[in-house]
């Protein structure tokens, strides 16, 4: 008799706290059992996963499971980015850190290093006329990238 009567109060404490948004017990519960919750929306995975033509549904397990398994994904790698970067003695984390994280670890690097930019090459001193009037102080220009006065130039060497 005595074990129904605490039975139906927690019932009705559990029913009051859900019927107020509560709920507060039961986060802090899922937080102390290690229960993972995903990181990433799942709109925007099942977006992602919807890309490939391949898949016309994807269940709502196999979205959870896919944004788990990138942010465990994500977490090893940036883990060792942050590795190589203490290694060089950096505080901040660069795509070459990253490049090199993902080449130790070769499950990784059998796809993702063709996915990374690719380094740019060493920067070798201009010979042209037009350059060396430039300052000294400009940054580099980015691959495929072109300044604004070369396309605004008139051309001069073309005859009329």
């Amino acid at each position: 008799m005595e074990a129904t009567r605490d039975d139906r109060e927690r019932r009705q404490e559990q029913e009051h706290g859900e019927r107020r948004g509560g709920g507060e017990e039961e986060e802090d519960d899922e937080e102390e059992s290690g229960v993972l919750g995903p990181s990433f929306p799942m709109g925007r995975v099942k977006k992602i996963v919807k890309l490939d033509r391949e898949i016309s549904k994807v269940t709502s397990e196999a979205l959870l499971l896919i944004s788990l398994s990138a942010d465990l994904f994500l977490a090893s790698l940036t883990a060792g980015a942050r590795i190589e970067a203490l290694k060089k003695k950096r505080r901040i984390i660069k795509l070459d850190h990253v490049r090199s994280a993902a080449r130790a670890h070769r499950p990784t690097s059998q796809f993702l290093l063709d996915c990374l930019p690719k380094p740019p090459p060493p920067a070798s001193k201009p010979a042209s006329g037009a350059s060396k009037a430039r300052s000294a102080d400009e940054k580099p220009l980015p691959p495929g990238a072109r300044r604004i006065d070369d396309f605004l130039r008139s051309p001069s060497a073309v005859p009329r």
